[in-house]
């Protein structure tokens, strides 16, 4: 499989971003690296990747190659509020700030399900909130397993599995319209995505 490493031309990223149809820009450095598939489908259908080390708890650098898997968003109305998202067990979460302008991740690292929202609240990441409420954008981390897995208020389940050895973090992301940035004052949306390693920097917001 053909991947595109996190150094290619700008130009190239310029031309994914459109291709795709989405504002890869705004997440600096995940613009233009090509997907690698994960597997998903409803509980039972997939198994959880096999068990690996977890990766230590301090944060990598955004520097080297960087890897992405298949990105996956949930929108209304399959998404909902009280929409559950579970993990496994050790799961850690770094906040990313400024990330309509100049996205990078927050110096300390909290526990899942907890993540600070873009207004400054902590908030449960795992349930989804009702429309209206403060964006949410994590990076996790400590997955011993890739797996996650969506409860639907419809009684519905529905697990994605991937690598974790290969890609042991996922970005969060969660958009309920709770913005001032337009479009996205308009989104009620989920989105997760694995990767090889954390993609912001830890201090300097990304280029």
């Amino acid at each position: 499989m053909n991947i595109i490493r996190g150094n290619r031309k700008q130009a190239q990223a310029k031309r994914a971003d459109s291709e795709a149809g989405e504002p890869l820009g705004r997440r600096g450095v995940l613009g233009g690296l090509a997907a690698i598939p994960v597997l998903y489908g409803l509980v039972g259908a997939a198994t959880p990747a096999s068990a690996t080390s977890a990766q230590p708890d301090g944060v990598p650098s955004a520097d080297g190659d960087l890897e992405r898997g298949e990105e996956r968003r949930y929108h209304a109305p399959q998404l909902t509020r009280g929409t559950r998202l579970v993990l496994p067990a050790g799961v850690k979460s770094v906040s990313v700030q400024d990330y309509y302008h100049g996205p990078h991740i927050a110096p300390v690292q909290t526990a899942w399900p907890h993540v600070t929202a873009t207004d400054g609240t902590t908030v449960d990441a795992s349930v989804i909130p009702e429309r209206g409420a403060p964006t949410r954008i994590a990076v996790l981390s400590g997955f011993t397993q890739g797996w996650y897995e969506l409860s639907h208020a419809n009684g519905r389940d529905h697990r994605v599995t991937w690598d974790a050895h290969r890609f042991p973090f996922v970005w969060f992301y969660g958009e309920f319209g709770g913005t001032d940035e337009s479009p996205y004052d308009r989104f009620y949306t989920l989105a997760l995505q694995p990767f090889s390693h954390n993609p912001y920097p830890r201090k300097t917001p990304a280029k």
